[in-house]
């Protein structure tokens, strides 16, 4: 039986992975400092901050596991320096380091962030970077720091895009929220294309890449998210004739004007549903090139509306 450690399985996509796992009947173990929402993952949870290296290295060594994914890493894009960030660089440092201990270790997956480059751009190759956040430059100095030691096991890096589903956040979660509450309207014309993933299809992706074939995934980058790019007007559409709601549209005007009373309030302390930056993030087109994944992890298991139908039973019942 194989044996794999995860990092930050009491998060968002972490959930999903240590799920999916134990039902495949795999030995797993969860590093996080966070308690997992889920009481029935308690047993596989180690209270564990990643920037702890000699506990890290500790729990490595004691379960030894044959596969390690790393997820953990603070992902909000609210810290002012680097340093605000330091599980995504020093944590990694640390798992990096725990690894080169094992005696089983197979295989390791990284787990970056689309953010690595500003929202609509292309990279030239998998080293091109334009981060505009510190949380995106963070994960650039993880990448680095990856690449710099060439660690001796096999490796890959995985980018999310913007991933949803059961067990999200914001965003995505707020989305869904104004949906459903009837507060949410579409942004004049000024409906956007991105590429964004539903959960159950990025674990599928996640566990492709780390049953490839090692010349097929070694130190090689890999983006996750759905292969089709979804318009964000068509999307809430759908999740409104789900929920029996027509979706109005308000003028670009007016939500601009929200955006910055938002901005505003942000300075205060003071969340809004709305910033200049979401609004931003919500009316740029992004669509990212999925084709190295999509030659690993071909037939996606689920379709956008099915994704949408089991995210609204979880939001019913989110235990």
């Amino acid at each position: 039986m194989n044996k794999i450690l995860i990092t930050g399985a009491s998060g968002f996509i972490g959930n999903n992975l240590l799920k999916y796992y134990i039902n495949k009947g795999f030995e797993v173990i969860n590093i996080d400092f966070k308690k997992p929402s889920d009481n029935s993952l308690l047993p596989y949870w180690k209270n564990i901050d990643i920037t702890n290296y000699d506990k890290v290295k500790a729990a490595f060594i004691e379960f030894n596991p044959d596969f390690v994914i790393h997820l953990a890493a603070r992902t909000d894009l609210n810290g002012k320096n680097l340093g605000d960030y330091s599980s995504n660089v020093e944590g990694t440092q640390n798992i990096i380091s725990s690894c080169n201990l094992l005696t089983n270790l197979k295989r390791v997956i990284f787990t970056s962030s689309m953010l690595v480059c500003k929202l609509g751009y292309t990279p030239k190759n998998q080293i091109d970077y334009m981060p505009t956040t510190v949380y995106g430059k963070s994960k650039v100095k993880m990448e680095i720091l990856i690449r710099e030691n060439n660690p001796e096991y096999e490796w890959a890096i995985v980018r999310p895009t913007s991933i949803w589903g059961p067990n999200f956040g914001i965003p995505y979660r707020n989305f869904f929220d104004m949906i459903i509450k009837k507060r949410y309207f579409h942004i004049g014309n000024k409906s956007c294309i991105k590429t964004y993933g539903y959960v159950g299809n990025t674990i599928y992706q996640i566990d492709s890449i780390l049953n490839a074939p090692k010349e097929d995934i070694n130190h090689n980058v890999f983006y996750l998210g759905d292969y089709i790019p979804t318009n964000i007007e068509d999307w809430a559409n759908e999740i409104g004739e789900e929920l029996g709601i027509c979706i109005k549209k308000i003028p670009f005007l007016i939500i601009k004007l929200c955006a910055i009373a938002g901005d505003i309030l942000s300075i205060i302390g003071i969340t809004f549903p709305i910033t200049s930056f979401r609004l931003k993030n919500m009316t740029t087109d992004n669509i990212i090139d999925l084709t190295q994944t999509e030659k690993l992890a071909p037939d996606l298991p689920y379709s956008r509306i099915e994704g949408i139908k089991h995210t609204l039973k979880w939001l019913k019942n989110p235990k």
